[in-house]
């Protein structure tokens, strides 16, 4: 679609006579034109107070100005301007993200899949994809952007679900911080932390979740029953509900789709004598995770036996076996950014899908490292 100035917008509403003709005589989406204008009448707006000399930081409006005044002679001494992020911007990419996704995913068609096992379950965590961030190699040693994190998440469940026994049911398991960030200012939300980001919000998100359902249908194609999980990290606060309220609607008519609708910052999957537990593991201790799961599931804790807790938030390989209670905690497959590097948080790259028997508990695993990724896609 062709991109048109403010000018070529405003000229095209005076020449047509209304918003709505002159969006039919441009091409464009009539709800596009009139965000397009909404904003050009911020920016004017903020113009109006904007004071001689002064920059206004990009995505920001001036809210007004205070002066101090020489009390002998009246005339101004110092002056301060007060700005804001522009409101109407966050709600235009909000929008924008939201029509994106809409227009290019469209409901799932259902697939049927034959020969499968099943009395086997396999699961592929993934946690801290960290879509949307941005590494520079010669600061970090690799480079690393949204693209690259796409690539990386289907090219590594692809090979996953291929490598998997032909189990019955199939659970996606989103662990948190798929997203880098989750809002305009790029910075996490509680420690306001400075985050290293890539591109523009709506466009993260709407790569983002496309990736996510190629998963979904990659899974299908292989496997009879999908289960999706999606816990919110402390990097996607909200953009982790976000994922699973949109995955639930997306697949709403879809029967061999199961998405686990649950706010918890914990959740939870039985399976015969198998019970999983899923969180993203920066609000707990490990060794608090056992307990955890009796108290919140005291009768599936006493139907099953196989017990474990999966968590993501550090990167590193870890897994320790507490008293009735396996707790692991996965790698990712994304690169560290420049706050990691710095601190020397570094770990290996890669990911598994693990495969359950509902008696016996964990039966196979199968990993996909970087370095394979690598010899297939630029990653």
């Amino acid at each position: 679609m062709k991109r048109y100035t403010d000018e070529q917008i405003i000229a095209a509403v005076e020449e047509m006579g209304s918003q709505a003709a002159a969006a039919i005589h441009l091409g464009i989406n009539r709800r596009t034109l009139e965000r397009r204008i909404a904003n050009i009448r911020s920016k004017e707006a903020g113009e109006q107070v904007q004071p001689t000399g002064f920059e206004i930081p990009e995505g920001h409006i001036v809210r007004g100005t205070s002066t101090l005044l020489d009390a002998e002679t009246g005339e101004p001494k110092l002056e301060w301007v007060k700005t804001a992020l522009d409101k109407q911007q966050q709600i235009e990419a909000a929008k924008e993200a939201v029509e994106a996704l809409t227009q290019q995913i469209e409901p799932a068609t259902p697939k049927k899949s034959s020969d499968v096992a099943d009395n086997l379950m396999s699961v592929i965590p993934i946690t801290d994809m960290h879509v949307g961030m941005y590494a520079w190699g010669q600061e970090v040693g690799e480079d690393y952007d949204t693209e690259k994190a796409i690539t990386a998440l289907t090219a590594s469940v692809g090979y996953l679900v291929d490598m998997a026994p032909r189990s019955k049911t199939c659970v996606i398991m989103q662990l948190g911080d798929f997203f880098h960030a989750e809002n305009m200012d790029g910075v996490t939300s509680r420690s306001k932390n400075v985050l290293d980001v890539d591109t523009r919000m709506p466009r993260v998100i709407n790569q983002g979740m496309i990736a996510l359902r190629h998963c979904i249908e990659k899974a299908l194609e292989r496997h009879e029953r999908v289960q999706f999980v999606s816990i919110a990290g402390n990097h996607d606060e909200i953009l982790g509900h976000a994922l699973r309220s949109a995955f639930k609607m997306l697949y709403r008519d879809e029967p061999r789709v199961e998405v686990l609708d649950s706010p918890s910052s914990r959740q939870y999957i039985k399976f015969g004598k198998v019970l999983i537990g899923a969180t993203h593991g920066h609000q707990t201790k490990d060794r608090d995770l056992p307990g955890i799961m009796a108290t919140e599931r005291p009768e599936d804790w006493g139907q099953t036996k196989h017990r474990y807790f999966f968590r993501g938030h550090h990167h590193h390989d870890n897994r320790v076996e507490y008293n009735g209670c396996i707790v692991e905690q996965f790698r990712t497959m994304s690169a560290g950014d420049a706050y990691a590097v710095q601190h020397g948080y570094l770990s290996g790259r890669d990911m598994k899908v693990i495969t359950y028997d509902p008696n016996c508990g964990e039966m196979s695993r199968s990993v996909c490292s970087v370095d394979l990724v690598r010899r297939l896609y630029d990653v």
